[in-house]
């Protein structure tokens, strides 16, 4: 048995569940009915399982034992039952009746509300099992290694339509008027990936894919805006079953769009929920970003259904690898639909720097840790699971070889199919692959915080490479080290070179015959680690920029401002590197140097440099946006496309040129009279005119949104009123936000964006005065993302104010998310007054 008070004893386990559920949609809340096959495997005279927020009618046991006490833990989230006398060891049935409440939680059973293109609001129930949820719908053995098989029965109101995570069996019109909805078997499986959906929903016709018929499910009215997430699922279904060389474990696949969900989807068995924006797509809308989170999120999530459903972590701290792998798949197979889109190197651009922005600080978690409480498993949910597990994934998949690396995962999946494993398992089937000690790589990467920096510099024989840990603020007694897998590859003797080299202690040299004309320290891009050149080798691949790859093109801009965060560098070193771009095709690559910028901009821009930034970067900026033009060309792709409306951003909002500002005015005005326009340039538009925007804009802003119907309109025109920088409209909605005017799933990115903007310390100070109307407006798992955005408040006086606050006011689902913003606060700060000089210096010679 376990030592963590928060599991289950383990003496006793379910083998099978028959559940029922009858929903009412008129006063939220349900009765159900639960009939568990269980095995005792030592005398006890009492049953421990979990329940909470429902209320246990009934209990029997078969036999005849008499269960005479129903006792409750509500902190522990559990329900005993005790019993007349002792049990034996062997197999029993425990029936169970119940009721709770359909909760605005977002978590367990919970409500949701659809308005139709007339305006009419319809609810409908959902549920969120993960990650100790299900506990919320039935009393149950609430822990991902109690895994058992299931059987639902759902009962609505006449009208509705239901689904759980298997094939519908039958549909019975009841006496009174309901319909009950009756569901196959589903394979052994835990609780957390269960799903029991009822609502004025339809769905696409089946699509036998690979054998699995497959469905698109919506809120009526938007079936003609399934296309694209049809076409997605469809591809990553026979790409990951492919790869996975098993074939999919359950009997159908079911993709439903919620229009209220904290996550941005969940793996369900069968069954997977999604924010409604990723599966109800117009195409001609749409932007490639857009496009590309549909299929991520569609990609990721089939991941899931053979790595975590079919294989599952034994207890909460091996959800990284779950997630993390599910994400290093998204990644493939986005990649195989669409290599137009060079999703590594977005990678590059989205999830590591996601990842380093939190993985460089004091306060980072290691990868996997000690998992006790399950309030714990929210914060899980994190950079450094999602980001830095796929990062370092992907890191070793290149380095011992891309086939040896999916042999291992099949064996893996095979050996434990429809069981529970623990990290190290996966680092044995990878063992077995492979002629690197994959074990004691990875275990240096998941057990220890942070990441290393290689300094590197050319010596007598070939290269050095020395290591130490990056961190965002330094600390010299750090001593951290890491095995890592380096991957070099240059020009020496005029002749190119490529080496793997395993780096294992503070330094070592590369043996490289001849002197050496250039070399990169992370070729192809691959290392999760930052690398510092010497003057001499940073100048030869200045040298050479045109013989490097996108991506570690794009590692030079990076590592170079990540140097300027932590202060090796200046940012006269940024600005001097970046106008060496001005040639620069790729949008990743201009999307680093344009957050450099960003970052300039609101931490260390003193009013008297403003003119010289601006003219600078648009002397920067001008020449690809005259390149590309701001109509679209025929023979543009979709990344150029994004870049144009990038770099009208830029030039819109960091150089604030008026001939930029006034077309983006016009263009929206022409979008919101109904002329279509090209999505990456009304993404850009609506950019410059909410930042460059007031009360006016703000209010036309407003009202699209609330008036739009589509997914994706409301989040683009959300987005655009939350840009508005004027205080009395930043703090408008702020207001709607807490008083309910904006989708609880929406609220802590709304609120990030509004402390990120111009009036941040505004926004601060009325967060505080309504502190807790504020928590309540973000239920559930959204409250953990509450500290968002805080990092951006880098005025002194501003950033104390945060700090007292949080020191009165914690909040224990975001302890660490707190803890780490405020470092990263700490950081900026550091930044500012480190930097300002440098920038007004800076831009005064020029």
């Amino acid at each position: 048995m376990s030592d963590n008070p928060f599991r289950l004893p383990r003496h006793v386990s379910p083998d099978h569940y028959d559940i029922r559920l009858e929903l009412d949609l008129e006063t939220f809340t349900f009765v159900g009915a639960v009939g568990i096959d269980i095995d005792v495997s030592e005398s006890t005279e009492s049953l421990v399982l979990n329940a909470a927020e429902v209320e246990i009618k009934s209990a029997s046991l078969s036999n005849g034992v008499a269960i005479t006490e129903i006792a409750y833990d509500d902190e522990m989230e559990r329900a005993t039952l005790n019993l007349g006398s002792a049990i034996e060891p062997g197999s029993y049935r425990l029936e169970l009746e119940h009721s709770g409440i359909i909760n605005d939680q977002l978590r367990g059973l919970y409500r949701s509300v659809y308005r139709d293109g007339d305006g009419v609001e319809h609810p409908l129930a959902t549920s969120q099992c993960q990650s100790t949820d299900a506990r919320r719908v039935f009393p149950c053995w609430d822990e991902p290694d109690f895994k058992a098989t299931y059987q639902t029965t759902m009962v609505v109101a006449e009208g509705l339509e239901a689904y759980s995570n298997t094939a519908e069996l039958q549909r019975l019109n009841l006496e009174d008027g309901r319909v009950e909805f009756r569901f196959d078997k589903t394979m052994k499986m835990s609780t957390y990936l269960l799903a029991f959906i009822a609502g004025p929903f339809e769905a696409t016709e089946p699509r036998l894919v690979r054998g699995t018929p497959m469905r698109i499910i919506v809120p009526r009215g938007n079936i003609h805006l399934t296309d694209i997430a049809m076409e997605n699922a469809v591809f990553c279904f026979e790409y990951l079953s492919d790869y996975y060389g098993i074939p999919y474990p359950a009997n159908k696949l079911d993709h439903i769009a919620i229009p209220d969900f904290a996550a941005g989807a969940m793996e369900n068995v069968g069954l997977i929920t999604y924010r409604d924006a990723y599966l109800i797509i117009d195409p001609e809308k749409a932007s490639q970003s857009e496009l590309q989170n549909s299929l991520d999120v569609i990609g990721h999530e089939i991941a899931h259904q053979w790595f975590g459903n079919l294989v599952t972590m034994a207890w909460w701290e091996g959800a990284w690898l779950n997630e993390a792998f599910a994400s290093f798949m998204e990644l493939k197979a986005t990649d195989a639909m669409r290599p137009d889109w060079k999703r590594w190197l977005t990678f590059a651009n989205l999830e590591v720097p996601w990842a380093m922005g939190t993985d460089q600080l004091k306060s980072t978690r290691p990868i996997e840790f000690e998992v006790i409480a399950p309030e714990e498993v929210d914060q899980m949910f994190d950079a450094i699971t999602y980001g830095k597990g796929s990062a370092v994934l992907h890191m070793i998949d290149e380095f011992i070889g891309v086939e040896n690396f999916r042999q291992g995962v099949g064996n893996y999946l095979r050996e434990h199919a429809y069981a529970n494993t623990v990290t190290g398992d996966l680092w044995g089937g990878l063992d077995g692959a492979s002629e690197y000690p994959v074990s004691d790589i990875m275990n240096t990467w998941v057990y220890q915080r942070g990441f290393p920096q290689i300094d590197v510099k050319q010596v007598a024989g070939g290269v050095r490479l020395s290591q130490r840990r990056y961190l965002v603020i330094p600390d010299e007694t750090d001593t951290t080290i890491w095995k890592v897998p380096v991957q070099l590859r240059g020009v020496a003797r005029r002749a190119p070179f490529e080496v793997k080299f395993l780096l294992e202690g503070d330094e070592d040299v590369v043996p490289i015959d001849g002197d050496i004309e250039w070399v990169v320290a992370n070729a192809g891009g691959h290392g999760f680690y930052r690398t510092s050149y010497s003057d001499d080798l940073f100048a030869a691949l200045l040298d050479n920029i045109d013989t490097l790859g996108d991506n570690e093109r794009y590692a030079l801009v990076s590592d170079t401002l990540g140097f300027v965060r932590n202060g090796q560098l200046s940012t006269s070193n940024f600005l001097d590197l970046a106008s060496q771009f001005q040639d620069e095709e790729e949008q990743a690559i201009w999307s680093v140097i344009t957050s450099g910028l960003g970052l300039i901009e609101h931490h260390a821009l003193a009013e008297e440099a403003r003119e010289g930034f601006e003219s600078f970067v648009s002397e920067l900026v001008k020449p690809a946006m005259e390149r590309l033009g701001w109509e679209v060309r025929e023979s543009d792709s979709d990344l150029d496309r994004k870049l144009r409306g990038d770099l009208i951003a830029t030039m819109g909002n960091l150089a604030r040129d008026d001939e930029t500002i006034d077309r983006c005015r016009s263009l929206v005005a022409d979008l919101l009279a109904g002329e279509a326009l090209d999505p990456e340039v009304t993404t850009a538009a609506l950019a410059v005119y909410a930042r460059n925007g007031g009360p006016e804009e703000y209010e036309t802003l407003w009202n699209v949104y609330t008036d739009s119907t589509t997914p994706l309109d409301k989040v683009r025109y959300l987005r655009s009123a939350a840009a508005v920088a004027t205080e009395p409209e930043a703090l408008s909605t702020l207001d709607r936000v807490v008083d309910g005017d904006v989708r609880t799933q929406d609220g802590f990115w709304v609120l990030a964006r509004l402390l990120m903007g111009k009036s941040g310390p505004a926004v601060w100070e009325r967060s505080r005065e309504r502190w807790d109307d504020l928590l309540a407006a973000m239920p559930g798992m959204t409250r953990t993302r509450i500290a968002e955005g805080l990092s951006a408040l880098s005025q002194p006086e501003v950033a104390a104010s945060v700090r007292g606050h949080f020191a009165e006011h914690p909040v224990p689902e975001a302890g660490r998310a707190i803890e780490q913003n405020l470092e990263k606060l700490d950081a900026n700060i550091a930044l500012r007054e480190r930097e300002t000089s440098v920038v007004a210096e800076y831009f005064s010679r020029s």
